[in-house]
């Protein structure tokens, strides 16, 4: 976590994390981050100390309206399922389980686009380190005209 969030490596009493704290990422690009005090100034929907999404499949940070908690017990919860529909294919878990630590999966046509949306099952995968899954994302998010922000450094 302090490598993602780019802690400093020496203790610092007076370093917080700008936008918010990065708390995890899925194979698709997906990022779950809590936020910071201000959120609408780092782009990001929801209160201070709630939990956001952003979302591979719209490039944008969605509200959770939930904190870190409610995030945990969420996970726990079975509800994943649901969170995660229209972003599943046939052998997900598969894919997923065969993925080394770091990487993610490269989903082409993208996860925004009109084809992805049409069929999912259709689209080729490929492993791929997690921070060009991240990169990718970031860059058409900001060529779309909305810049996502920190997503964590992997």
């Amino acid at each position: 976590m302090a490598q993602v969030n780019r802690f400093p490596t020496e203790f610092d009493p007076g370093w917080h994390p700008a936008t918010g704290l990065v708390v995890g990422h899925d194979i698709v690009g997906g990022v779950f981050a809590l936020n910071g005090g201000d959120p609408a100034a780092a782009g990001r929907p929801g209160a201070p100390g709630q939990m956001t999404y952003f979302a591979p499949d719209t490039l944008e940070w969605e509200a959770m309206e939930m904190g870190h908690s409610g995030w945990v017990s969420w996970l726990l919860s079975g509800r994943l399922e649901v969170f995660y529909d229209g972003m599943r294919w046939p052998g997900w878990r598969e894919e997923a389980a065969a993925l080394a630590f770091g990487q993610g999966l490269s989903v082409y046509p993208f996860l925004w686009s009109e084809e992805a949306h049409a069929d999912l099952a259709a689209t080729r995968r490929q492993p791929v380190p997690m921070r060009e899954v991240l990169g990718v994302a970031a860059d058409f998010a900001r060529q779309m005209g909305s810049d996502p922000g920190f997503l964590g450094d992997v």
